[in-house]
């Protein structure tokens, strides 16, 4: 906490305090649509007054929402907000300049704007400073915008500067605790000495033969997990794209063009001498370097192409002859176009057809099938197309457990060694913290106390959480809030390790009132917690005046 406030708010308060008034903001969903009752472009749509302006209104709309991306944009330097989160942040804006109105708030000089647009990332060089030259080039860009003028920038950046004037009149002194600022200030600067010991469960291959009865309970106990959803019984007509690279032609104007598109999907040779096979990417001139691969790649899409009209003529033929299914005229149908029907294994909607490599788009496709609607349009493969032609359904059903024992005795014998892999963890951790109190080293403990695992140990440099190493593990860090000097943790298992923390030393920094640490931590921290308060009464505003106004139900 205390290192991201010092991070941000000390140099960008200002920025960063809008940003989080709109992602603190309550999630107040404001959908500015035509079936949203707010909004649209119809003038029949319902009329919502919002402190003057007119939710219904497209052009009141298009203003509110221009001003606060724009506002984003000058702040962040970006686009940082988007949908639900721009709307709200667009609502409270313009409400805190109401409340400013009403307040009386004096307009923005010329000198806070100035001063205000130094601080925006907008025009902030890659040192995070005002950057005058990125500043220019952003006003001469205004000189050829018809849409943006620079009396528009100067009027959002002003109100920019009038919300920050209510949000300071509003946060308070932001209320803390001596405690408070010490707890933080312990946690983000106290330094840690850590050695770790980790046991990895891929390494923990214990023999387990499960009996009979065992696997029954366990079935028994687990059968919503073995449940067999519903299949699908579909059979299908492949159209292969080799059936029609024969028919495709590329001239040397096509092959040209296809690799101008993307030079780099071609690889051409690296010029390795140590290397002869090595290739990399090619580049606008090497073109005759890849010629035959752009020629394969252009036929081989066109012969998709040509699968996929193929497909989709037999589709249409059966919906236009009104050909039912399992009928003599489907057959037909099939021979005069000499393809050929082949069956596939029933599947579910999460696991396509295994024969098609179980897209998740043809099990979508044939789901939607029933016995009016028994055949899909055309669908593309990896192989150029298919159409599916639809059976039945077979309904959700309890398996007995012979057709699902390998699966389950895969399953019984995974949780067993899971928790095996648990037990082994909480005994290392007891045999450690005895042999720790009779006076041996961690990793003398560790060693003496893990035969039955393979357990790893380090120690880790001296850290602190304001400044900790990038790759330390989300468990170590879990365990430190509960630990001492000389204290060991409970072992914790995340995912396939085990871990257990041992502290070998714990500094903890100043944490007198006094000191110049505790001054700035409380001054950031009361800084922090008046603006959450500012912006949650801000938040109210909006809520109450959308409820207040909300168009009444016909």
């Amino acid at each position: 906490m205390i290192s991201w406030i010092q991070r941000t708010f000390q140099r960008h308060f200002k920025i960063v305090f809008l940003l989080i008034l709109a992602a603190m903001a309550i999630p107040l969903i404001v959908i500015f649509t035509p079936s949203s009752g707010i909004g649209g472009a119809d003038r029949h749509y319902a009329r919502q007054e919002f402190f003057g302006l007119n939710l219904g209104s497209p052009s009141d709309q298009a203003r509110l929402m221009g001003d606060a991306q724009l506002s984003v944009y000058l702040q962040a330097g970006g686009p940082a907000l988007e949908g639900a989160q721009m709307q709200q942040y667009a609502l409270t804006r313009y409400a805190a300049l109401n409340l400013a109105d009403r307040f009386h708030l004096p307009a923005s000089t010329s000198a806070e704007v100035a001063e205000h647009i130094k601080t925006l990332r907008a025009f902030s060089g890659q040192d995070g400073e005002f950057d005058a030259q990125r500043y220019a080039r952003f006003r001469d860009s205004l000189k050829t915008n018809p849409n943006l003028s620079e009396a528009d920038v100067a009027r959002i950046v002003g109100d920019d500067v009038r919300v920050q004037k209510l949000q300071k009149l509003l946060a308070g002194p932001g209320y803390l605790l001596a405690s408070d600022v010490r707890d933080q200030l312990a946690r983000a600067d106290s330094k840690w000495t850590l050695a770790v010991a980790t046991a990895d469960f891929k390494n923990f291959n214990p023999t387990i033969t499960p009996t009979d009865a065992e696997l029954a309970k366990y079935f028994a106990d687990n059968s919503a997990r073995y449940e067999i959803p519903p299949r699908v019984v579909a059979s299908y007509i492949q159209f292969p794209s080799s059936a029609y690279l024969g028919a495709v032609n590329i001239t040397d104007a096509d092959a040209k063009a296809y690799f101008n598109q993307y030079p780099g999907r071609f690889q051409k040779p690296a010029g390795d001498a140590k290397n002869p096979a090595a290739t990399k990417p090619a580049e606008a001139a090497d073109f005759e370097l890849v010629r035959p691969q752009v020629e394969t790649a252009l036929k081989a899409e066109r012969a998709r192409k040509l699968a996929l009209k193929a497909a989709s003529d037999f589709s249409l033929a059966l919906y236009e002859g009104h050909v039912a299914a399992d009928s003599p005229a489907l057959a037909s149908l099939v021979s005069a176009h000499k393809l050929v029907v082949r069956p596939l294994a029933p599947f579910t909607h999460d696991a396509g057809p295994a024969e098609l490599g179980g897209s998740p788009d043809i099990a979508d496709a044939a789901f939607k099938l029933n016995t009016d609607r028994w055949f899909t349009d055309a669908l593309a493969v990896p192989e150029g197309a298919v159409v599916l032609f639809y059976h039945e359904t077979q309904p959700t059903r309890q398996p007995q457990l012979a057709e699902v024992r390998a699966k389950v005795t895969a399953d019984y014998v995974e949780n067993e060694k899971r928790q095996r892999f648990a037990q082994l963890g909480r005994a290392l951790q007891s045999a450690v913290a005895a042999r720790l109190k009779a006076g041996d080293t961690f990793e003398k403990a560790v060693a003496a106390s893990s035969s039955a695992l393979k357990v790893e140990t380090k120690q880790l440099a001296p850290f602190t959480l304001r400044d900790r190493p990038s790759d330390l593990d989300y468990s170590v860090l879990m365990s430190l809030d509960r630990l001492s000097k000389g204290q060991l943790s409970d072992v914790s298992v995340n995912g396939d390790k085990a871990t257990l923390v041992y502290v070998v030393d714990k500094q903890v920094p100043d944490l007198a009132e006094n000191s110049p640490a505790f001054t700035a931590a409380r001054e950031q921290i009361a800084q922090a917690n008046s603006g959450f308060d500012a912006s949650a009464f801000l938040d109210e505003v909006v809520e109450r005046e959308l409820a207040r106004t909300a168009p009444k139900a016909q």
